[in-house]
């Protein structure tokens, strides 16, 4: 259907009335090279118009478009077309001339259109369109606090973790109403959904196999009753020409060409259904058994990684017609009202999904060691010392050098300056050398009080202050040991110093 033909055939009493404030479209035949653009676009805009314009249902539309006043960025104000529904047009007569489609298509045209919208508009009602997208309830989701519908945010490292948003008056210099992860949403929606439609999965199985074999039985039935159809016109077309008198060769040429291409179509619809027959293969009992297994499994092939999540989508439309969402600002609840495709509606709550900054956040006891272990340690050692508590990182991961370095850059802690530490606090090794004794001998000091030392945390890296080890009760053991080669912990005095024992 052409357009010339589309505007010809209306009735003479609304072709020359036009709307003058509807939206002009160019014929088909301006679409050239340099004149109205990419030909691709103003194809898609004509038809757009053709689909929308009610004029073709047989109605009369005039005052689309009007005119307001708006308020500009420099408060300034400016004027502003707006363009309304065609039923809240200034003049709206239905039923006005014959119409190409009933008024009913028109409407259901309509709501075709809208679902398969890819932007959410504050007052659509539509689903939008189904994409690849990782928001599983995307357009379904709507907020119970504004009633906007909730958006859908990418989010994460890759870009692929969905956030769902409610946009609030965010545009306004406002705030969001409410935002959340989508991972744990979708997947508890998900156990609701699997919960509702997994008693009749197995049916679902049943049915489709008997459908499969049901829509083989027909496409095969009703090509062979074309062809019988066919065979009979052929026949019937031979009788004609076989009857016909030689001596009038137009008609015999007529009725022959009429035969000829029969017996053509015969051969045709042949050849489709020998093809057909080829192709379609009756359903085994393997197959059937599989359809069987794709019910009683259907819990995990959803969480399959395999199925699609353009497939998931089809299936909650299908069930779930929208989802108002609410959020408790004192408890932090989430609760959601699941409007059902046939009318029922189920209330289901749970705690906000916690972001990842908050979620995966390294624990402040954590955060404080690592703040006292680097005023003297690498990270190599800190790491080593946190892994030996058994502290892992916010993530579960084991702590490595790389980890302690990225959470003292994250928290803003400086690394040890070894070289301006305080030269008097010795570690284990340094006061070995320092003494030049064993560090077995300094533990055993250690163990009895009698050499003060300073450990941050267990398995740290231990602390002696050199003017401990310079102490008159310190420097006698370990003469003493020097000059012996036994150490006495106990009655150990200096020759210049009277005893302290009896």
């Amino acid at each position: 259907m052409t357009m010339k033909r589309l505007y010809h055939g209306l009735p003479a009493s609304s072709t020359p009335h036009r709307p003058v404030d509807s939206h002009p479209h160019p014929p088909l035949s301006s679409l050239s090279d340099g004149s109205f653009g990419n030909r691709e676009n103003e194809f898609s805009y004509t038809i757009k118009y053709i689909l929308q314009n009610p004029v073709y249902a047989g109605a009369y539309v005039y005052g689309q478009r009007h005119t307001t006043l708006a308020l500009g960025d420099d408060n300034s104000v400016r004027k502003k077309p707006m363009r309304q529904r065609y039923d809240q047009a200034r003049v709206f007569i239905p039923d006005h001339h014959e119409p190409y489609i009933s008024w009913e298509m028109f409407a259901h045209h309509q709501r075709m259109i809208a679902a398969n919208a890819h932007r959410l508009a504050p007052q659509d009602d539509a689903a939008t369109s189904v994409r690849q997208g990782h928001g599983l309830l995307s357009g379904l989701l709507r907020c119970g606090r504004c009633g906007r519908k909730l958006q859908v945010r990418s989010w994460g490292k890759s870009g692929t973790a969905a956030r769902y948003v409610c946009r609030g008056d965010f545009s306004a210099g406002g705030q969001y109403c409410l935002g959340f992860g989508g991972a744990s949403i979708d997947k508890q929606i998900s156990e609701q959904v699997l919960e509702t439609i997994s008693p009749l999965t197995l049916e679902a199985s049943l049915q489709a196999a008997q459908s499969y074999e049901a829509a083989q039985r027909e496409t095969t039935h009703a090509l062979r009753l074309q062809i019988q159809q066919v065979e009979y016109e052929a026949a019937r077309a031979f009788e004609q020409y076989d009857q016909a008198d030689p001596k009038h060769r137009l008609v015999t040429s007529q009725l022959e060409s009429r035969w000829n291409a029969k017996l053509e179509e015969l051969a045709q619809l042949q050849e489709q259904l020998h093809a057909l027959q080829a192709a379609v293969t009756p359903l085994s009992e393997a197959d059937r058994q599989m359809i069987m297994a794709l019910g009683r499994h259907f819990h995990e092939l959803w969480f399959s990684d395999a199925c699609a999540m353009a497939l998931k989508k089809k299936i909650i439309r299908i069930l779930i017609r929208e989802i108002m969402v609410s959020l408790d600002d004192d408890t932090q609840d989430l609760t959601f009202m699941m409007h059902w495709q046939g009318g029922c509606h189920t209330t289901m709550s749970m705690k906000k999904p916690l972001s990842g900054a908050i979620k995966y956040k390294t624990p402040e006891q954590d955060i404080e060691l690592i703040r006292n272990l680097s005023v003297r340690c690498d990270d190599g050692e800190i790491a080593r010392v946190l892994s030996k508590l058994g502290r892992t990182t916010a993530r579960g991961k084991r702590w490595n050098q790389t980890r302690v370095a990225y959470t003292r850059k994250l928290y803003g802690i400086p690394a040890a300056d070894k070289a301006h530490l305080d030269p008097n606090i010795l570690s284990l090794g340094q006061a070995v050398k320092y003494t030049g004794v064993s560090d077995t001998t300094l533990m055993k000091l250690i163990n009895k009080s009698l050499l003060p030392y300073h450990q941050v945390a267990p398995y740290a890296p231990l602390e002696i202050n050199k003017s401990d080890l310079d102490s008159d009760l310190v420097r006698s053991i370990l003469e003493h040991l020097k000059t012996t080669g036994v150490l006495v912990l106990e009655g150990v005095s200096l020759p210049r110093q009277e005893s302290l024992f009896q």
